[in-house]
């Protein structure tokens, strides 16, 4: 049957509400049991190591990774809707229990249709061990042919339904009661300014939103009316980390058991977030959309959620460029200029790594003296002809840089020195390109009205644009996905809504577009190269299309 998608959506919502009942006493699995059911429903591999193998009627069969469970249910068992068809929840909450829709009939082509969708029984485990081998309900009506069919063995039928009878079951410490909690994390070198103008926009969203929490008794009130479709209170913990990286691991662990969280939200780093990222991976903790210019860039990691990939992103946009120059047949040298202990290091290696199959010959050269004035005079004046500076400085050093150069071509980090308003002096404006991992000015203009009239409305000065907009994007999305999750409050499936809500979204602020599909963390996937448009002043102008490199 082909549910329009009236249908669709009131399947859906009904297969949500199911799945946020009681399923009665769920038997745990042992550690071993559980890892191994978890490798077939997430990867597709049978417990004797070979490829799980499904066959779809009239259909080629799919094996492996494609076969798996969790490609269509996802991670958390909730499963998701795309467009008119609706892929339902199978956790056991949901399969064990009546239901008042099938929502496990899938779409077909049924123009107009608006009946109720049938009925169906709850499943045992022998009628699930049915439908998973032959494609039918408890009542008999086939499945969508979607759906494949998996001829599983008793033993790994049972390890199969043992594990969704307990998948989803619990929600986390910090989602327990009418309170949802959160964290912020902000690690010791975060810039003072661009924290307090982060938290200043966590703590009036939290605020504004708690004020219309419609459990609250006697009612809240606020001046400017909100709308949030929330059904539990916001509590937010800053987790403001001290001393080396390598301490950070444990204080997390004890910030977390101290005052348990269900996500972290935003947060602020400088060079790095390494420690924070494995923490809320190994915890199973969301972490979404942190302000960190150099994110951990390991896409098979699921908790972690990032606007872009920062200056890593940069340096592809650079070597891009540069790649297709030394295609071409010109001899490319590249001086890349940045200072050990900052991001741009990182970025720089991430060039020099990506340039050396293009034939391209790369110098790294580390600034070292806190006044760099000499050693960037004389990296400037003995470029040779042809020679390319690439900079991965702050905007104190761009400030300290001579006034002229010998370099045909310069490309400078926009991140790190400042966007439009980086400090270049007049002779280097005309030959330099920037990384601009965003929309231009003119192009965002609509959608920055809508942050920047929360700001004003909420009396919050902006004191750093980029940080402040960020974060409130990142709040607005999380309100978005916790929306629309009604009472499943579990890690797994929050990551998951937000990846939709990030797809949906139009007002985007400094981004053109967001999205994340399945295996992707990185909402953000491109940028341009821009260039000075005028010898002074902040107006840029594009050096070529967006890049999605």
């Amino acid at each position: 049957m082909a549910p329009s998608l009236w249908r669709s959506s009131a399947a859906l919502l009904a297969c949500a509400f199911l799945a946020a009942s009681a399923a009665g006493h769920v038997k745990p699995q042992s550690s071993t049991d559980k890892n191994v059911a978890e490798t077939l429903y997430r990867e597709g591999i049978l417990p004797d190591g070979q490829p799980l193998r499904g066959a779809r009627p009239g259909s080629i069969p799919v094996e492996g990774q494609a076969a798996a469970c969790g490609n269509c249910h996802r991670r958390s068992g909730f499963g998701v809707e795309e467009g008119r068809i609706v892929i339902p929840p199978i956790t056991g909450k949901y399969l064990f229990r009546e239901s008042t829709t099938d929502v496990m009939q899938m779409a077909h082509p049924d123009p107009g249709a608006e009946a109720a969708p049938a009925r169906r029984n709850r499943y045992s485990s022998e009628t699930l061990a049915r439908a998973i081998r032959e494609g039918v309900d408890p009542e008999g009506r086939s499945l969508d042919y979607l759906m494949p069919r998996f001829q599983l063995d008793d033993a790994d039928m049972a390890l199969l339904i043992a594990y969704l009878k307990g998948l989803s079951v619990k929600p986390p410490p910090g989602a327990v009661g009418d309170m949802l909690q959160f964290a912020t994390i902000v690690t010791p070198d975060a810039d003072p300014v661009k924290r307090d103008a982060m938290l200043d926009v966590l703590n009036h969203f939290f605020g504004n939103k708690n004020a219309y929490y419609r459990g609250a008794d006697p009612p809240l009130q606020s001046e400017r009316r909100i709308h949030f479709r929330v059904l539990r209170r916001w509590q937010l913990h800053v987790w403001s980390l001290t001393g080396a990286p390598d301490t950070w691991d444990a204080q997390l662990h004890h910030l977390l058991k101290t005052d348990p969280v269900f996500a972290v939200i935003s947060g602020i780093g400088a060079r790095t977030w390494e420690p924070v990222h494995r923490f809320c991976e190994s915890e199973s903790l969301p972490c979404l959309m942190p302000n960190v210019d150099l994110p951990v860039v390991n896409e098979q990691d699921f908790y972690p959620v990032y606007f872009s990939r920062g200056v890593l992103l940069e340096a592809d946009l650079i070597g891009h460029r540069l790649s297709a120059d030394a295609r071409s047949g010109a001899p490319v040298h590249v001086v890349q200029v940045y200072r050990p202990d900052d991001i741009g290091a990182a970025a720089a290696k991430s060039l020099a790594a990506s340039l050396a199959s293009s034939g391209a010959k790369v110098t790294l050269r580390e600034l070292k003296a806190k006044e760099p004035a000499h050693e960037l005079a004389a990296i400037a004046h003995g470029s040779s002809p042809g020679e390319v500076l690439v900079l991965w400085l702050r905007p104190r050093d761009l400030k300290a840089l001579p006034s002229t150069t010998s370099a045909s071509r310069v490309f400078i980090s926009g991140l790190m020195g400042g966007l439009e308003d980086a400090p270049l002096p007049t002779g280097w404006r005309d030959g330099t390109r920037i990384t601009y991992p965003f929309d231009l000015p003119k192009d965002r203009g609509i959608r920055m009205d809508y942050p920047m009239g929360w700001f004003r409305l909420q009396n919050i000065p902006v004191v750093d644009l980029r940080t402040q907009t960020d974060t409130y994007l990142a709040c607005s999305i999380l309100a978005q996905a916790a929306g629309t999750m009604l009472d499943n409050f579990v890690p797994d499936y929050l990551v998951e809504r937000v990846e939709v809500e990030l797809s949906r979204r139009i007002i985007n602020g400094y981004y053109p577009r967001l999205g994340l599909a399945p295996g992707q963390r990185f909402a953000s996937k491109g940028g341009l190269l821009v260039r000075f448009s005028e010898p002074t002043g902040k107006k840029i102008v594009a050096d070529g299309d967006w890049v999605i490199p």
